[in-house]
């Protein structure tokens, strides 16, 4: 259940020019995970002509900065060096702020981007003219020119518009909207403008006065909804109002709210990552290890210091935790603390997995495991490494594994792992991962794909059993594995099923897979197994003939019975293979697979029909 997230709040209309000064003095910043872009021109002049005619653009939020969150900051883009103390953190509308102070209050031109994503400089007018004509529309009344402020045509070669001094402007009948908020300067140099030749500028000054009376002012007079959030606002409910308001590109992450925190206190977290990261990839096992997964691990031993702290004074144990909230509320010190201690963790569970034949992140079953397995080893230390440990560790992965408890709801899960392991070590109840983890024989015909934790799983299994290359007989060590690019291949070859008009959903069945090497798989081609294994007994030039016994032991260490695969004798062999299967993840869970009744043969269609029920994260 989510916790509450009481805070305090005010909704007041506050005028534009009063945000634009602000942004410009540095008391309105932006938090600097917010990240830097810009909307594209035309969007721009919808929004300058929205407020043109005093129509509504939605409202801010900012954050009071007295508060006890604490972002490292960054002024909106184009604005300078601030001169104020920062009053406020600008939450949720950044590229509206940033749009309307580089268009209206800064004299650099506005760098933008085109229809066609072009990136681009330009400052922007109004066609005082259109502006003031009824029939049309205002936003076709604001102009996009270039940072020259002259708009040529012909490739170039003629002026179509020149800008580029104020006497033009004027002489134009064209605003420059970055001197809206200038307006009495403006009209000064207007009037001086008009006095120069008054008879022949009367119409224009006419239309001049106009239009600061129509749409200047709706400009100096606009006000914008600014819902402030308090000072008393949490950690929890800033993360929480990101996850609202930013519907644009990629979702703020806890790493970001972190990256900020930590950041006021002078510590880059992203560098810091950056370095970790880069050794823990070294690992292919590691290759996708995620940010956010590396607080994950570190929010569970720091809430479980805590934790313990608390039983120790005899007060209200907090929980262990790795939800969201919880990692905004690991302070920096626990990070500096931990970290160290985290990576070291899931070195030792890139070893781990190594152990288990598992070398790299698409054979991994569930990247979400890796949280709390690095959790537990960066907890336990060398003693990992102790057989009966490592026993416990392993049943612990594979009921984990095989139970399928990985693929959604893992962050009470990831609690629960690291509260039972140390314990169970000790000789304390199985953790509710182990307990709770169950098989059932029919889950077996539905393992068709790697969207499947259990299917990859089967696949580590029989690398770990000693699975031997079909042509080379070499056992799938790390070496090898990568050298030879080994995956999950058919045994009774796709093209000879489909020959035999046996149903895709049995013969793609990890029953009917096992680890070969790509070009052992090549060698096979698509022919019976007896035909193969009769190419693989022959020998050629350059594949020497394999002893019968030793394509015997070879078979064997797939769990595959020589008999039935010579005789291309596809029903007994799924039966017997599915046995074998069945009976080595029983070993590895320590527990019984949940058995149900087979169906006679000849139903086999039936037994492997149905759909693949679960997939993993």
């Amino acid at each position: 259940m989510r916790a509450h997230l009481a805070t305090s709040f005010q909704t007041n209309p506050v005028s534009l020019r009063d945000l634009m000064r602000e942004c410009y003095e540095g008391k309105l910043q932006l938090p600097d995970f917010q990240r830097g872009w810009v909307w594209d021109q035309d969007r721009i002049i919808d929004l300058l002509a929205s407020i043109s005619e005093g129509f509504p653009v939605g409202a801010l939020m900012t954050l009071d900065a007295s508060g006890e969150v604490s972002f490292a900051v960054r002024p909106v883009e184009g604005a300078p060096a601030p001169v104020k103390p920062l009053e406020a953190y600008l939450l949720d509308g950044q590229q509206r702020m940033t749009s309307l102070y580089q268009s209206t209050f800064s004299q650099m031109p506005v760098a933008t981007q085109t229809a066609k994503k072009q990136p681009t400089k330009v400052h922007f007018y109004f066609d005082i003219q259109a502006a003031l004509d009824p029939n049309v529309a205002r936003s076709e009344a604001v102009i996009a020119v270039p940072e020259d402020r002259v708009i040529r045509e012909n490739f170039g070669r003629d002026v179509k518009l020149d800008l580029s001094c104020e006497e033009y402007e004027f002489d134009a009948l064209h605003f420059p909207i970055d001197r809206i908020f200038d307006e009495n300067r403006w009209q000064i140099s207007a009037a001086q403008w008009m006095a120069r030749d008054p008879i022949a500028r009367q119409e224009k000054w006419e239309m001049i006065n106009r239009f600061a009376q129509e749409v200047v002012n709706n400009f100096t007079s606009y006000h914008v909804p600014v819902i402030k959030l308090g000072k008393d606002t949490s950690r929890a409910a800033v993360c929480l109002v990101f996850e609202k308001v930013n519907t644009g590109g990629k979702p703020l992450d806890a790493f970001e709210l972190v990256t900020a925190m930590y950041a006021s206190e002078e510590f880059h977290l992203r560098d810091d990552w950056k370095a970790r990261r880069e050794r823990l990839i070294a690992q292919k096992v590691l290759a996708k290890i995620e940010p956010v997964e590396f607080l994950q691990a570190i929010s569970l031993l720091h809430t479980k210091e805590r934790r313990n702290e608390a039983v120790a004074k005899g007060a209200e144990p907090p929980a262990i935790s790795a939800t969201r909230n919880s990692l905004l509320q690991v302070p920096l010190d626990a990070y500096k603390k931990l970290a160290g201690k985290v990576e070291a963790g899931y070195v030792a569970a890139a070893k781990f997995l190594h152990s288990l034949k598992i070398f790299n992140s698409r054979d991994l079953p569930y990247q979400t495991q890796l949280v709390p397995l690095a959790a537990i080893l960066a907890e336990l230390g060398s003693t990992w490494e102790n057989d009966a440990v490592r026993q416990k560790l392993a049943k612990w992965y594979w009921c984990g594994v095989f139970g399928e408890l990985y693929g959604s709801a893992v962050e009470s899960r990831f609690a629960l792992d690291i509260r039972d392991f140390a314990p169970w070590i000790n000789g304390g109840a199985e953790p509710q991962t182990v307990q709770r983890a169950s098989f059932e024989e029919k889950r077996l015909r539905t393992l068709r794909s790697r969207l499947s934790a259990a299917y990859k799983g089967v696949h580590a299994l029989l690398m770990k059993s000693g699975a031997e290359d079909f042509k080379s007989g070499q056992p799938y060590v790390q070496t090898v594995f990568f050298d030879e690019n080994v995956d999950i291949h058919h045994i009774f070859p796709e093209a000879w099923c489909k020959s035999e008009k046996i149903e895709p959903a049995i013969y793609n069945s990890i029953v009917n897979k096992t680890p070969l090497a790509s070009a052992t798989n090549r060698m096979l081609g698509g022919v019976a197994p007896s035909a193969y294994l009769g190419r693989l007994h022959k020998g050629n030039d350059s594949n020497p003939p394999i002893a019968a016994d030793r394509l015997s032991a070879i078979l064997k260490s797939h769990e595959i019975d020589e008999a039935l695969l010579t005789s291309d004798n596809f029903t007994d062999f799924m039966d017997d293979r599915r046995s074998k299967l069945l009976a080595m993840i029983e070993a590895a869970m320590g527990k019984d697979v949940v058995r149900e009744n087979i169906l006679p043969m000849g139903r086999e269609d039936d037994y492997y029909g149905e759909e693949e029920l679960e997939e993993a994260a």
